[in-house]
């Protein structure tokens, strides 16, 4: 880097904006176990009992589930502090942005749920995102979508997460502005806008010399959103932004790869896991 960029070396990195960094010769390891614990003593958590999974599969948070209004102060600032703590825990990412829809008028199961994330939290303090070093620098992408998944309005949420040789370095999980009428639908939207990322994220290394010669493959588990983008015009309803994915695939810069649904790493982003689920895609 010394060559690209005028720097000074101050020796190895070990914190940085409240996240730990241990580095080996094999590995670089990033967590944020220290402001993790400050939350759980924030918040009065300290030596509550963890939990396996951050969310309860069987459930679904409403804006009116009659459970009471809760202190909007206090939900916010615990759902601020989760999604600064994604940073390196991709594995609470879904939660939190879920918990983030209800930051007005926040009833009292919405604040129960949040603290419930934190007690997962308290269970996976070690946690954090592992790069390991003589991987291949090749970009690859992942992308899903739970079909109307939301109570409240029927939307659905799409996830993706990008690679680059060995773990997750870019993720996301985002309501979708308007309602998938199919599965189908729901997943050629994900696969859209996980498009748009890779594109972007192809510069990235070129400016570090690791230029992406060719196309990144991006998973998807649902061949009926693969056949869409080969011929769009079954889907002439969806708005014309998502058909670019035609020309990025015609060009090379993404090619859709089907995976079976078992193996597709975005699912983490779109929904509440059972435990066997969660621990295996984490």
């Amino acid at each position: 880097m010394k060559e690209k960029y005028e720097m000074t070396d101050l020796g190895l990195l070990h914190h940085f904006l409240g996240m730990g960094v241990i580095q080996t010769p094999t590995s670089i390891f990033i967590h944020q176990k220290k402001y993790a614990t400050t939350l759980l003593s924030r918040f009065g958590l300290s030596e509550c009992k963890p939990l396996s999974i951050p969310l309860v599969t069987s459930e679904k948070l409403s804006k009116d589930d009659g459970s009471g209004l809760a202190s909007e102060e206090q939900y916010r600032r615990i759902v601020g502090s989760l999604l600064y703590l994604i940073a390196t825990r991709p594995d609470i990412m879904f939660a939190a942005s879920l918990l983030a829809t209800f930051m007005h008028c926040p009833t009292s199961k919405h604040l129960g749920t949040a603290k419930r994330v934190l007690r997962y939290v308290k269970g996976t303090l070690d946690y954090g995102l592992e790069y390991e070093k003589g991987k291949e620098a090749v970009l690859i992408g992942y992308c899903d979508s739970d079909w109307s998944g939301s109570v409240n309005d029927s939307k659905s949420t799409f996830g993706y997460a990008f690679s680059f040789g060995s773990g997750v370095f870019a993720w996301a999980s985002v309501k979708q502005n308007f309602v998938a009428l199919s599965t189908a639908e729901a997943e050629y939207i994900s696969a859209s806008e996980a498009t748009t990322q890779a594109i972007w994220l192809r510069f990235v290394p070129e400016d570090f010399g690791e230029l992406q010669t060719e196309a990144t493959p991006l998973h998807c588990d649902n061949i009926s959103a693969i056949a869409i983008t080969k011929n769009p015009v079954f889907t002439k309803h969806i708005d014309r932004r998502y058909h670019f994915i035609k020309d990025a695939l015609q060009e090379g810069i993404v090619d859709l790869i089907y995976c079976p649904t078992n193996e597709q790493l975005a699912d983490i982003f779109t929904k509440a896991l059972a435990k066997d689920r969660l621990c295996y895609l984490r």
